[in-house]
């Protein structure tokens, strides 16, 4: 009964975030299973979280983290720094792709250097430019709402893109953009070593995990990402321009939720 209440409150905490003009009500949403109801997986040697056997540059020898900083090329200075603060510094002096000249303010990424939990966006907008951090502006906004629906606070959590520079009309990353920048995420998270990521929309999804797919063939279920489990959805902005999108995302983040605490 206390699991259920706990639902019921935290459909209404999202239903209450997130609706406005610009979104339809809610349905009521699906109870979760119990913690002990969910069975933990254990993964083998050379197999990723669900079992698949993976090539051998994506081997589950070594942790998470070290696996994801083999993935940073060997010549990149990237390798040198132990601090979040460094590779700040690093990322605000150093032109690494075109889009680096143009940008008003690097976006780095904001939050707590610990967390257990990741947030993955595509790409700065026009008001994270301006203002140097990510998810500032609406889509930001509803963000924070949607991640307090589960009992998550912004400065609990740490919030990054993919890429640390805002490209010209917001337009979608190009590939040696998205190859430019990704060490640096790579590098974000070895430091901050979440045990859980979520990323928010396609582009993030799909570049995270190097893969080519829907974003209907990504949600609603965790990818694996070298020994991290990874949840994708749907965009804050997409929210915005469609309110049919509202209850998908509803599930994946109470699936996040689960999870979450399962691994912490």
């Amino acid at each position: 009964m206390e699991q259920l209440i706990k639902d019921l409150r935290n459909a209404i905490d999202f239903q209450i975030a997130i609706q406005g003009d610009f979104l339809a009500p809610l349905g009521s949403p699906q109870k979760l299973p119990a913690p002990n109801e969910v069975e933990e997986e254990h993964p083998m040697p050379d197999q990723n979280l669900f079992g698949n056997t993976v090539e051998p540059e994506h081997s589950s020898s070594g942790t998470p983290y070290e696996r994801i900083l083999s993935l940073i090329p060997d010549a990149s200075p990237l390798h040198t720094m132990s601090s979040l603060a460094e590779v700040e510094e690093y990322v605000k002096t150093t032109v690494i792709i075109p889009l680096d000249e143009t940008r008003l303010n690097p976006v780095f990424g904001v939050g707590n250097p610990t967390s257990d939990l990741l947030v993955i966006g595509e790409a700065p907008g026009a008001d994270e430019d301006k203002q140097g951090e990510p998810f500032v502006g609406r889509a930001g906004q509803l963000l924070n709402k949607i991640l307090a629906a589960i009992n998550f606070h912004r400065e609990d959590i740490y919030i990054a893109n993919i890429l640390k520079s805002r490209p010209p009309d917001n337009r979608t990353p190009l590939p040696d953009e998205v190859k430019g920048h990704m060490p640096i995420l790579y590098k974000q998270i070895s430091l901050i070593q979440p045990k859980i990521i979520l990323c928010v929309g396609r582009t993030a999804g799909c570049n995270l995990l190097e893969i080519k797919s829907s974003l209907s063939a990504l949600r609603g279920k965790f990818n694996d990402f070298h020994g991290i489990p990874v949840m994708v959805t749907y965009h804050p902005a997409a929210l915005l321009r469609n309110p049919n999108w509202k209850r998908p995302t509803w599930e994946d983040v109470q699936l996040l939720r689960s999870k979450y605490d399962e691994l912490t």
